[in-house]
């Protein structure tokens, strides 16, 4: 019988990372850069003081936090699942656990951080 290892955990993860990065992160840089800078349609949108404003009070909402926690949190566990198995690859296999509790550890740390301050807003 096969030994159970937690690596199922970590590939759900970083899959979810995956379409994470994929499909929400190029539409919050549309949303942010490009949608609500011209809503006021002729403004240059350095001038529009309100900017700032209408930004947070999006990020600050329920679904904006939520959808921000979930950006933040699902990123940094792609992130480093792809740096662990690249160091893999370049040859550091005398310390997988070190290094998978570093890796897994910083972005479970990373996430609870990214929640407290999501929850700041």
């Amino acid at each position: 019988m096969a030994r159970a290892t937690g690596e199922t955990i970590w590939w759900s993860l970083f899959a979810a990372g995956g379409v994470v990065a994929a499909l929400l992160v190029p539409a919050l840089i549309f949303i942010t850069g490009v949608a609500i800078p011209f809503v006021n349609q002729g403004q240059v949108p350095s001038l529009k003081p309100m900017y700032h404003t209408e930004v947070m009070k999006r990020a600050g909402s329920v679904p904006g936090r939520v959808l921000l926690f979930v950006v933040i949190s699902f990123s940094l566990f792609h992130c480093v699942h792809r740096f662990r198995h690249t160091l893999k690859d370049l040859g550091l296999h005398g310390a997988q656990g070190l290094v998978a509790l570093l890796c897994y550890g910083s972005a479970t740390l990373g996430s609870v951080l990214a929640g407290w301050l999501v929850c700041m807003l």
